[in-house]
């Protein structure tokens, strides 16, 4: 599946690289798209500050995700499908993947939300935010538990690594840096790129 600026949802395809399906509902540009965990569903976040569920084999749009003041520029589904994290230019938002219901805003932020995605067992949460920092949230309550402070630039990307141990996040500033997940502490800066580096992931 593929996001793209040109209003199109996505494509989706099985290894091949060939054209099974187009998306279309947003209106605007598509910065995130990804499937469930099943594969049954895809999350897509959009320019028209929404997020938007699809029927993977269909293509038909099942919900829309509305609430947020700002462009959607992530939307990732929890481990067990059962939750969507959205990160959008005003804050981050925890729904029901099945109704739609908003269920938590992570405020805390003191400027956009760029990515958002959940721990590997669904308990916790990392935002990458333009105020230079990633936080790590507690996923059933929205606590901040953590702020990871160490960029010199907006961090447009946090992932956790697969056993759920490390953070790792990428920034406006050219560095990746890599993070203790449990207590927040640098652990490492990958430093090498010219530039901005807009996505890290184990």
């Amino acid at each position: 599946v593929t996001a793209g600026m040109d209003r199109m949802a996505g494509s989706c395809g099985k290894g091949t690289g060939h054209h099974l399906r187009t998306l279309t509902g947003h209106d605007g540009a598509v910065w995130s798209a990804g499937y469930s965990p099943d594969g049954q569903r895809i999350v897509t976040g959009g320019w028209d500050k929404t997020a938007r569920v699809w029927n993977a084999q269909m293509g038909t749009e099942l919900l829309a995700l509305t609430g947020h003041d700002g462009w959607v520029f992530s939307a990732s589904y929890s481990a067990d499908g059962q939750r969507i994290v959205t990160g959008s230019g005003d804050t981050a938002k925890v729904w029901d993947a099945n109704t739609g219901q908003e269920l938590l805003t992570l405020t805390g932020h003191e400027s956009g939300v760029r990515s958002a995605s959940y721990s590997p067992d669904g308990e916790r949460i990392v935002t990458a935010g333009g105020d230079k920092t990633a936080k790590v949230w507690e996923a059933q309550t929205g606590t901040e538990l953590l702020t990871l402070r160490g960029h010199d630039g907006w961090v447009f990307s946090a992932g956790y690594s697969p056993d759920g141990q490390r953070i790792v996040t990428a920034s406006l500033d050219g560095t990746v840096k890599v993070w203790n997940a449990q207590t927040g502490t640098e652990l490492l800066t990958l430093t090498g790129h010219d530039s901005r580096v807009w996505s890290a992931v184990y």
